[in-house]
């Protein structure tokens, strides 16, 4: 009877390990797949001196092209400015030109009009300056693309440098994600990858663009090549199709299955 019994199980045991040898390799022929999110550089627009917002021309979600007016300020500064050093323009005009007939008549001598000419030369970079500071009160676009975000609304101060909107143009959307340190030699610089996510309705193609040179999440020691494997690097890839992704957004990064850089 024990015989028997032993003999029962040593058979289990045959045919299970003859399943085992011919079950396939599913992990060998999974798509290398690592998890990543949609980002963005944004383009942030800012004024070069402090003010209060007079208008704002854009909303969140708007689509604008280059040269559409965003926001104004105040402009009171600038003008009297701008006023001041067109009297200054204008007394360095009549100076020059009074010098430059006295030295023709021999009155005046050469250093007289030298000093008129300079005199005349730095009013006029003033009023330009005084100009270009009184445009610049008025803040048009300088890409096409997409409103993210506006960050001040009329009325309110705002300091020099501060944004007050920020754009995104389609080319600035990027997927960012980890590749573990072992399939780190399989992507190069313009490999293809592809992004899936729960909302696409088909697989979006992109580019990489940048691999980054330090590891990240890494001990401070490398112990052992167990530790090794738990190195990744950050890679950044433009979309093909940027309209179709959405900034934070979750995606699944589909990497090249043939191990070698395409």
């Amino acid at each position: 009877m024990i015989k028997r019994v032993i003999l029962a199980l040593l058979a289990v045991a045959v045919v299970a390990i003859g399943i085992v040898v011919t079950l396939p390799d599913w992990r060998s022929d999974r798509v290398p797949t690592v998890q990543g999110w949609v980002e963005a550089d944004l383009i942030f627009v800012s004024p070069d001196e402090s003010g209060r917002i007079e208008t704002l021309k854009v909303r969140e979600g708007d689509q604008i092209t280059v040269g559409m007016p965003l926001f104004t300020l105040d402009d009171d500064l600038q003008r009297a400015d701008l006023a001041q050093n067109e009297a200054a323009m204008k007394n360095a005009q009549q100076g020059y030109e009074r010098a430059q007939q006295l030295l023709k008549t021999n009155a005046g001598t050469q250093k007289t009009y030298e000093d008129a000419d300079a005199a005349l030369r730095t009013a006029q970079a003033r009023l330009n300056s005084s100009q270009t500071r009184l445009a610049r009160r008025r803040l048009a676009s300088p890409v096409a693309g997409t409103v993210q975000q506006v960050y001040f609304r009329p009325g309110e101060m705002v300091s020099a440098g501060r944004p007050i909107v920020s754009l995104l143009p389609p080319g600035n959307i990027k997927l960012r994600f980890f590749v573990p340190e072992t399939k780190l030699a399989e992507i190069a610089i313009g490999t293809t990858v592809e992004a899936r996510c729960d909302g696409c309705v088909s697989a979006v193609q992109a580019k990489v663009s940048f691999i980054s040179r330090a590891a990240e999440f890494t001990p401070p020691v490398i112990y052992s090549t167990e530790e090794r494997a738990k190195l990744v690097y950050m890679v950044e890839a433009r979309p093909d199709e940027p309209e179709k992704l959405r900034v934070g957004q979750p995606v699944s990064v589909v990497l090249p299955a043939n191990g070698a850089p395409k």
